[in-house]
């Protein structure tokens, strides 16, 4: 595993998300939605996963923006109000996802509290989901233009902290 010396920071109460340089610069700032449930890290409970974490993949590179994917392949498909309206109850993951692994066996890694099995992402959604309220199924969402800005600054490996 690449380390970078970026540092991804998700405050879910102030629903923010903060990349850092090495020296602890900001470097992105932006607004997120995290889970509608709140924090947690039960597998099913559709809650943020909290703690130390990494980007265990990458997915979506040279997208375009309102790129529809289902279990991190995309579909072919671009986001569209009408499309959503077709397929009312589908989870939008759009444009980019950077798929979280945690790193504290017992909170966040192994066993009912696995973030990966989870498949807990970093993602793009619609651009008419509210940001800054939590509305999520357990990952963090972004703008789609602030989740491609950042998946072209971070590596598999990048330290992610979610603090809750």
């Amino acid at each position: 595993m690449a380390l970078s010396s970026h540092t991804i920071e998700v405050d879910i109460p102030a629903q923010t998300l903060t990349l850092k340089d090495g020296k602890g610069n900001s470097l992105m700032h932006a607004r997120i939605s995290s889970a509608r449930n709140g924090a947690g890290e039960e597998i099913h409970s559709e809650k943020t996963p909290r703690g130390e974490h990494y980007i265990r993949a990458k997915i979506g590179a040279g997208l375009p923006p309102n790129s529809v994917l289902i279990s991190r392949r995309p579909t072919g498909e671009l986001y569209s109000p009408e499309l959503r309206a077709a397929f009312p109850n589908r989870d939008w993951i759009l444009t980019r996802i950077l798929w979280l692994c945690g790193r504290e066996p017992g909170k966040n890694r192994l066993g009912n509290v696995d973030t990966m099995r989870r498949y807990v992402y970093i993602h793009g959604c619609p651009d008419e989901d509210p940001m800054g309220v939590p509305g999520s199924r357990g990952c963090i969402k972004m703008r789609n233009n602030e989740i491609i800005e950042l998946f072209d600054r971070v590596a598999p490996g990048t330290r992610v902290l979610i603090k809750g």
